[in-house]
């Protein structure tokens, strides 16, 4: 598959892929494996109640974005990924309002298109839901 007939399912499917990933080394396997396509990726795990974490996991989100540069430093890129996430975990407000989550984000960008995928356990000790949100966005 070439550059050019890279577009948003296949950023989805990256991004998904990161967040699903059960290891760092897993991640930096998956990440070698989208950069021979083009496709730069990311992951951050979170944790914490659903209404009170938001704004920090977005934000960090951005963070590991720039400093592994899926994304530039500037406020269109940034708005992106941001908004994309947002996107993510409003499909999974239903089942987290209210409730602690934990899990991982994943974010994959391949040439305009910026995908945010979400793997959250939601819940009470070990009487978890799972759920699963994805953002998408084009630059």
């Amino acid at each position: 598959m070439d550059k050019w007939s890279m577009g948003s399912r296949q950023t989805a499917k990256a991004a998904a892929r990161m967040c699903l990933s059960e290891s760092r080394n897993e991640e930096k396997l998956l990440k070698e494996k989208f950069a021979k396509v083009e496709i730069q990726c990311v992951a951050v795990d979170f944790g914490g109640e659903y209404i009170s974490s938001l704004m920090k996991i977005v934000e960090s989100a951005i963070v590991a974005s720039k400093r592994e540069k899926v994304i530039k430093g500037c406020l269109l890129e940034e708005g992106a990924v941001a908004g994309a996430t947002r996107e993510a975990f409003n499909q999974i407000m239903p089942k987290a309002i209210g409730c602690n989550i934990g899990g991982k984000v994943g974010i994959a960008r391949s040439g305009d298109h910026v995908s945010v995928c979400i793997f959250a356990g939601i819940g009470l000790l070990h009487l978890n839901e799972v759920a699963m949100g994805l953002g998408h966005r084009v630059l």
